[in-house]
């Protein structure tokens, strides 16, 4: 089930890229598949994915859910303000991926904290998400 969660996540990082107030915000390097220590902030990581068989009787599917995190250094607004960029990103994404069709994208919920071993802040957005 790789094949489906690859193609979202990098339509949704390039999506992302293209946005030009997200890609200003976070840079050229500022969204990965996990956080680096010399992460320059705000970043976006990618946090949880799981994928789950949805195939009706005559389409192969799979259901995603997605947890994006974004992580900054100066507060909770920053991380929920991109958070929230990311959010509106994700649920304009195009159908169309490189050989599966996105069904639709719905927002789940945000969670906000404090990490309290690093002192950042971090926003998780999770995303569910539907392609075939």
């Amino acid at each position: 089930m790789s094949a489906p969660v690859n193609e979202l996540l990098a339509a949704l990082q390039a999506a992302v890229i293209a946005d030009a107030a997200l890609a200003t915000w976070i840079g050229a390097d500022g969204f990965s598949d996990r956080r680096l220590r010399a992460t320059r902030f705000p970043a976006l990581s990618i946090g949880t994915v799981e994928a789950r068989d949805w195939s009706t009787g005559t389409e192969t599917g799979f259901e995603i859910i997605l947890t994006l995190e974004a992580w900054s250094e100066r507060g909770r607004r920053e991380a929920e303000d991109l958070a929230e960029g990311v959010r509106r990103v994700a649920q304009g994404l195009e159908p169309a991926l490189a050989s599966f069709r996105l069904v639709n994208m719905v927002h789940r919920r945000t969670v906000s904290r404090r990490e309290a071993k690093t002192g950042l802040f971090v926003a998780e957005v999770t995303m569910r998400a539907v392609v075939e």
